[in-house]
């Protein structure tokens, strides 16, 4: 029997192959790519979102199916982060790139007073994303969230919502404008920092910014499951089928035609 390239610590395929072949079962399965989509791509300069912006600009190429690029950062103004770095290498891949700045640091300090502000930033960065997507004319939204991010995000709110519950795959927003795609969905982020590293790419190399410096359930999380699968290699791989259905809420709410034209 042929086993599955998650199944060892090393991938039997090249990482870029890899992740295009996930990352193109993911956008089937989803099916988060429709004729004429206009994609922003929201870009921190972490590892994840570089490798997603690379794996989508290779899917223009590939994909029967046509669509759009673009990208926005958002800069929470945080003295940890800094995207000054991303201008130049985002003005030589030649694709409309928008630097939304908001002082999402001052306000998380100013009305939050609990040790962890991601929740607060996330909601934060995302209003900011779908403001620039609806100013520039983009109908989706593409975030860079992974496996790993989906199988943490069940957990905490497990553990400290008492929720069954995970991120989305696809999905439309409240006010039916926008669609949101996780195109990494059944990638794994050893993958993607790999991937970062082989191929040089500008990543800015701190703390999230939503957490500004400090510790996180979510880091805590991380390591719950680094230890879990130290003893259970094939813990992702069960948790990805396990989730599958969680990651899909949502789809519901989305019509398209069976057939692209």
């Amino acid at each position: 029997m042929k086993q599955d390239p998650d199944s060892s610590v090393v991938p039997r395929l090249p990482v870029p192959k890899l992740l295009q072949r996930r990352i193109g079962r993911a956008v089937a399965d989803f099916r988060m790519i429709q004729p004429g989509d206009r994609i922003l791509l929201a870009l921190s300069g972490g590892k994840d979102s570089l490798t997603l912006l690379h794996m989508l600009r290779a899917m223009q190429r590939q994909f029967s199916v046509p669509f759009e690029l673009g990208v926005a950062t958002v800069d929470p103004m945080s003295p940890d982060y800094d995207p000054q770095v991303l201008l130049p290498y985002m003005e030589s891949l030649d694709i409309p790139y928008f630097l939304e700045r908001q002082d999402i640091y001052e306000r998380a300090k100013k009305h939050l007073l609990r040790p962890s502000y991601c929740s607060f930033c996330a909601r934060m960065r995302r209003g900011v994303l779908y403001r620039c997507a609806r100013r520039e004319g983009y109908n989706v939204l593409a975030l860079g969230q992974h496996l790993d991010d989906f199988a943490e995000s069940f957990f905490m709110s497990m553990f400290y919502n008492g929720e069954m519950r995970t991120m989305k795959a696809h999905y439309r927003v409240r006010e039916g404008d926008l669609r949101v795609i996780r195109p990494l969905v059944y990638c794994r982020e050893r993958q993607m920092r790999q991937h970062a590293e082989e191929q040089k790419l500008p990543v800015i190399y701190e703390n999230c910014p939503a957490c500004f410096g400090k510790p996180t359930e979510r880091q805590h999380m991380k390591e719950l499951l680094a230890q879990q699968e130290a003893h259970d290699p094939r813990l992702f791989k069960q948790l990805q089928r396990a989730l599958q259905p969680l990651m899909g809420t949502g789809l519901e709410d989305l019509h398209f035609e069976d057939e692209h034209a």
